[in-house]
């Protein structure tokens, strides 16, 4: 779910991605500084082209999640982004322009977008108006869902898992049961989401997420599309909170077909097993890279993994990961921007930690500066116990997360780029 997976993808939406063409984009580079003037109310000072509606996305949510309510001139702005449909594009440079042929709407941009705008309504400026965007997002992605019951992340693409379950996450967040999203086949999201799966019997991947088949039909094991699958598959989005009661993910095959409940345990499973190893995920050298180009450690995966592995009741096994995150992420934060910084305080809050105290590191105070100034808390609507936290954020948002699929099990009532 990092910006500069999102910008590869964005690169190849045209084209029909394999599992390859996925590890390749986790590992390309940020894009670069644009040498124009940077819009008022975006988040972030890189070239947004390819991440603009996302990393402002997962910047609201990483504030709200915080008890923190963005700059009205910020929600402004991703409103602009929307089309008339209800889709949002990686980034319009002119929003002032209708949306025609040339648009490229974004299932990943649009899902993501959908959950920032239903998290910030209740406090922005207009309330209906958000609402309606978030509404409006979320029928367009309802429009352009694949006959299997998932998407890809431009329309009309076989669907893949990242973008299914981000999709799924859009959907839960709003308080929609995924399960009742189907297609003109009577497929729902989570038809698509079990044909990613890997059994437990796999030698190299047992119980992970491919993010699409590879050319020969083979489900090759993604830890991207594992971490991402694993929410969607336990019906909560990226800013899931950790899981009650604490559980060791083991990898099962109970039948020819897991529920998305069991399916979503084994890749906890899978994503444990790799953590372990070193306390971090790597991204492979990227191709054309001299023999023997060590691996290095892949950050923003990381965080997604111990979100993934704490909402499933894992927190243990994603404990040395979060201390790796602590210790090791304040350069690639910073160098990468608001994205990553969102991603961390997932991975904090996920874990219960402070993501004010994350290492040596204020996260909100880093991620708060690379956009207009928050507005100020409503301390009023907090006292007064108006469905918040102490920190002002929507309670109600959180416990959607986890309850609207309604899988049957205790724990999930506990309260995504290619």
């Amino acid at each position: 779910m990092i910006s500069v997976r999102r910008a590869a993808a964005a690169l190849a939406a045209g084209a029909v991605l394999s599992t390859t063409a996925a590890t390749v984009a986790a590992a390309a580079p940020s894009p670069t500084p644009s040498p124009a003037k940077i819009p008022a109310g975006l988040y972030g000072t890189t070239d947004p082209t390819y991440d603009g509606v996302w990393r402002q996305s997962l910047a609201f949510l990483a504030q709200r999640g915080s008890g923190i309510q963005p700059a009205d001139r910020a929600v402004d702005w991703l409103l602009g982004q929307q089309c008339a449909n209800g889709a949002f594009a990686s980034y319009r440079p002119d929003p002032a322009a209708a949306c025609d042929a040339k648009t490229m709407p974004d299932s990943n941009a649009t899902a993501v977008a959908v959950q920032a705008l239903d998290a910030v309504k209740r406090q922005s400026a207009d309330p209906a108006k958000a609402e309606k965007a978030a509404k409006a997002g979320a029928a367009w992605l309802k429009s352009v869902q694949n006959k299997d019951g998932g998407w890809s992340f431009t329309p009309g693409g076989p669907s893949d898992a990242n973008s299914t379950s981000i999709v799924i996450g859009a959907f839960a967040a709003t308080g929609e049961q995924p399960g009742g999203v189907k297609s003109a086949d009577g497929k729902t999201p989570y038809d698509a989401l079990l044909t990613f799966a890997l059994p437990c019997t796999e030698k190299d991947g047992a119980g992970a997420f491919a993010y699409q088949p590879d050319k020969a039909g083979k489900l090759l094991a993604n830890a991207d599309a594992t971490a991402a699958a694993t929410l969607a598959g336990l019906g909560k989005g990226i800013t899931a909170r950790g899981a009650q009661p604490q559980q060791r993910p083991v990898c099962t095959d109970p039948s020819a077909k897991p529920t998305p409940e069991r399916a979503a345990l084994n890749g906890a499973s899978y994503l444990a097993a790799q953590l372990a190893r070193t306390g971090h995920l790597d991204t492979p050298p990227m191709p054309g890279a001299a023999a023997g180009s060590a691996a290095l450690p892949d950050y923003g995966n990381t965080a997604d993994a111990v979100v993934a592995l704490a909402a499933a009741g894992a927190r243990k096994e994603a404990t040395a990961s979060l201390a790796w995150l602590e210790k090791n992420s304040a350069d690639w934060a910073k160098a990468n921007g608001p994205a990553a910084y969102a991603q961390l305080v997932f991975a904090a809050h996920a874990m219960d930690t402070d993501p004010r105290s994350f290492g040596s590191t204020d996260l909100l105070e880093q991620l708060n500066a690379t956009g207009p100034a928050p507005k100020a808390p409503d301390n009023s609507q907090a006292s007064a116990g108006a469905g918040e936290d102490e920190g002002g954020f929507d309670v109600w948002w959180i416990i959607g997360i986890g309850t609207v699929v309604g899988v049957g099990i205790g724990f999930l009532l506990s309260g995504r780029k290619k």
